[in-house]
């Protein structure tokens, strides 16, 4: 009996715990909290984990993500092998170090399937970044007390079956699962995130080491 009643008890507990987020499942509301939180970030610092799955493939790779408006993004893997995604605002920059070339092309042209987190480094809503926004409740989320979203991110129906964004209670999100429509999925962890912190501009600017080529190219670090 004193089993059964701990076993209750735990449950009232998590209960109590998720309240908060679970009264608010209207979706509208989710997405102005994470609105309302992105928009007074100015900066953020994230380790993140990259996991895909897809034709009988399976990869991990994990890094340093820094963010800063406007516009701004730096991936750094450092496991398994270093590679660098950048942008500085008009420009995306692919670098592998020790290769002899580096790919850059517009923003505006990118097809990259960072494409959710854009939004954050702007003034803009998530419901108009991710069309057909709603609450995924059959999805179980990562993180205890999180709610997970869907919706597709805008222009990329003809690539992307769905997206997840993961939310914490306070707004935050805390994993992005992108689903294509080949079957292929990515995703993304954010870990020790740090808000409104220091970072230079500098390292959003890409300077290519002596002899290496820059070319034009939209294709992903692979």
């Amino acid at each position: 009996m004193s089993g059964s009643f701990r076993a209750f008890a735990a449950s009232v507990l998590l209960l109590l715990c998720t309240l908060p987020l679970l009264g608010q499942t209207d979706v509208h509301a989710l997405a102005a909290k994470v609105d309302q939180r992105y928009d007074h970030l100015h900066s953020l610092e994230a380790r993140f984990t990259e996991t895909y799955t897809g034709a009988g493939i399976s990869r991990t790779e994990s890094g340093t993500l820094l963010l800063k408006k406007p516009g701004r993004m730096r991936w750094d893997y450092d496991q398994p092998r270093p590679k660098m995604f950048l942008t500085d605002g008009q420009m995306a920059w692919f670098y592998v170090p020790g290769e002899s070339q580096a790919r850059r092309t517009p923003v505006k042209q990118l097809d990259d399937l960072r494409s959710p987190l854009r939004y954050l480094l702007g003034k803009t809503k998530l419901e108009k970044e991710l069309e057909g926004l709603s609450v995924a409740s059959d999805e179980k989320p990562a993180f205890a007390g999180d709610v997970v979203l869907r919706g597709v991110p805008k222009g990329m129906g003809d690539r992307m079956e769905q997206t997840l964004v993961e939310v914490s209670p306070d707004g935050l999100i805390t994993r992005i699962v992108v689903q294509e429509i080949d079957g292929s999925t990515t995703e993304f962890r954010f870990l020790q995130q740090k808000e409104n912190v220091e970072i230079p501009d500098a390292q959003f600017r890409f300077v290519p080491p002596p002899g290496v080529e820059i070319v034009a190219g939209t294709e992903m670090l692979e």
